[in-house]
């Protein structure tokens, strides 16, 4: 069955999203976190970054978070309202002083180069958002009275806490149980929870998800379905295997209608293949490959192809041309340093159409 999207008309927004968004702070360049004297920051989330891009291209996107009311919370905010994002549904708490009792997360996020990964760190423990809980939100009034198109959160949230885990299955049912399109995206987290919690907490969730997004990994270790024809370190990514993985995890999970996954093999920490493949309405599409990508930050690149994938359905673009906005914007947002989309909608539309990187004059 297809995915049904409500109209724009009958709305308040085209998409909300749910989740933690964290201050990244990397050294310049390909220098090391232990000795470089300066940090670059940066605001990123899984889902706060889905929401930034596309109110970046015009639509009415909100986020829904717990931060704290003090010049960090701050930080997050102001980078949020230079996309247009609607900031009006994250919960203030207040600072104590210390951050004993509520914190803003932070990542320290060194860029690979060559041989070297790329590498995060994370300082996230006791987070203002891990401490959510179901009844912090008024998830019926939203999704039930205002209304919204589409609802996206993901493994990232659900992994914080036995709280957001919760809160995302109750926001979850009440967005299903009002018509909007509900999207997850896997994000594996090894660093948050093992493969085994994972399975068990996502297993509650997939009866209310519309859309999975995910890679070859988050496959593997939240739902627990296996790629035939990869190896240990997944550089080689068969699509066909992919194919089939799919087809399985539709079958067991029959609420799933659409999924999305990004296919990438690391050539080095610089250079990567990139494409992408999307499963609907019992069809595969799968986008152009980018071959040899020079990548300047992995880090996001999931997220661009989401964000590009969920454009395209609510646009009601066609299947092949949601899966091709996904990996452009995905491609694109690696070119540029953060989290989050830097690109704008006419270099996405150029770079599907095939256009070359020659200078623009």
């Amino acid at each position: 069955m297809a995915l049904t999207v409500l109209s724009a008309a009958e709305t308040t927004f085209d998409l909300v999203s749910l989740g933690e968004c964290m201050i990244r702070l990397s050294p310049p360049g390909h220098q090391r976190i232990e000795l470089t004297p300066v940090f670059e920051a940066y605001a990123g989330g899984g889902e706060y970054n889905v929401s930034y891009a596309l109110a970046r291209y015009g639509l009415r996107t909100a986020f829904v978070s717990k931060l704290v009311d003090n010049p960090l919370g701050h930080f997050i905010r102001n980078h949020a309202r230079a996309s247009g994002m609607d900031f009006r549904e994250v919960l203030w708490v207040p600072f104590d002083g210390s951050g004993r009792a509520d914190r803003t997360g932070l990542n320290f996020t060194e860029v690979g180069i060559g041989v070297r990964a790329s590498v995060t760190l994370y300082d996230r423990g006791h987070t203002a958002i891990s401490h959510m809980k179901p009844e912090d939100y008024d998830w019926k009034t939203l999704f039930g009275e205002r209304k919204v198109r589409w609802f996206h959160t993901g493994g990232i949230f659900a992994a914080l806490s036995e709280s957001c885990a919760d809160t995302a299955l109750a926001a979850m049912k009440a967005a299903h149980e009002a018509g909007t399109i509900v999207s997850y995206d896997l994000n594996f987290r090894s660093k948050l929870w093992t493969s085994k919690k994972a399975i068990e907490t996502t297993r509650k969730l997939v009866p209310y998800i519309d859309t999975l997004i995910g890679n070859e990994e988050d496959f593997q270790k939240v739902l627990g379905f296996q790629v035939e024809g990869t190896d240990e370190r997944l550089s080689r990514l068969p699509v066909e295997g992919y194919k089939a993985m799919v087809e399985r995890v539709v079958k067991a999970y029959p609420a799933v209608r659409a999924v999305g996954t990004t296919l990438r093999e690391v050539v080095s920490g610089l250079v990567n293949n990139w494409s992408a493949i999307m499963y609907v309405d019992g069809q595969f599409y799968t986008s152009r490959q980018y071959r040899g990508l020079e990548v300047e930050d992995r880090v996001g690149g999931g997220d661009g192809f989401c964000s590009g994938f969920v454009f395209g359905l609510l646009q009601g673009m066609s299947p092949q041309d949601c899966v091709e906005m996904g990996a452009a914007h995905g491609a694109l947002l690696q070119s540029t340093r953060g989290d989050t989309s830097m690109v704008t909608m006419d270099e996405v539309r150029h770079v599907m159409e095939g256009g070359s990187a020659r200078i623009k004059r």
